[in-house]
């Protein structure tokens, strides 16, 4: 059941939400047209952006990608030069421009919430993890690096 407690799978049931607000109680709202489907899908194409650029610097220093386990090295470069969680923030634009372009108004307050769990579940944890095992280098990381953006 581990493999439930993950991010995509945070990110999957929130988007089938979204769609299914979007889909069978739409109660007639909707963001007003064509501007709602581009920014939806610049948000969408940022996120997926973030998460390709986060995980090539995964790769490149051969640590974990997985949130649960522990990281071998610290990463300060690339991505995580602006943002010390750029596959959470990635998630989150996912989700809102989808919603954007679902046309989905009533799940906008999902939002706000993945963010919220995202944070609780796994981004505190893995900064515990990580202020543990890096001690003087991660507290130099997050001076200079901010959580989000």
């Amino acid at each position: 059941m581990k493999w439930i407690d993950l991010p995509p799978v945070w990110l999957l049931a929130f988007l089938g939400v979204a769609w299914a607000q979007a889909t069978y109680l739409p109660m007639w709202l909707d963001f007003g047209g064509a501007w709602s489907d581009l920014v939806g899908g610049l948000l969408v194409g940022g996120g997926v952006l973030l998460i390709a650029l986060a995980a090539s610097e995964f790769r490149r220093f051969r640590t974990t990608i997985v949130p649960h386990r522990d990281a071998e090295r610290l990463i300060q470069s690339g991505i995580f030069t602006r943002s010390r969680n750029p596959i959470y923030l990635g998630d989150a634009l996912i989700l809102a421009g989808f919603i954007l372009r679902w046309d989905a108004v009533l799940a906008l307050p999902l939002i706000p919430v993945f963010v919220w769990i995202i944070e609780k579940r796994f981004i505190i944890p893995e900064e515990d993890r990580l202020r543990r095992k890096f001690r003087m280098d991660f507290a130099k990381y997050c001076e200079k690096t901010r959580r989000w953006v």
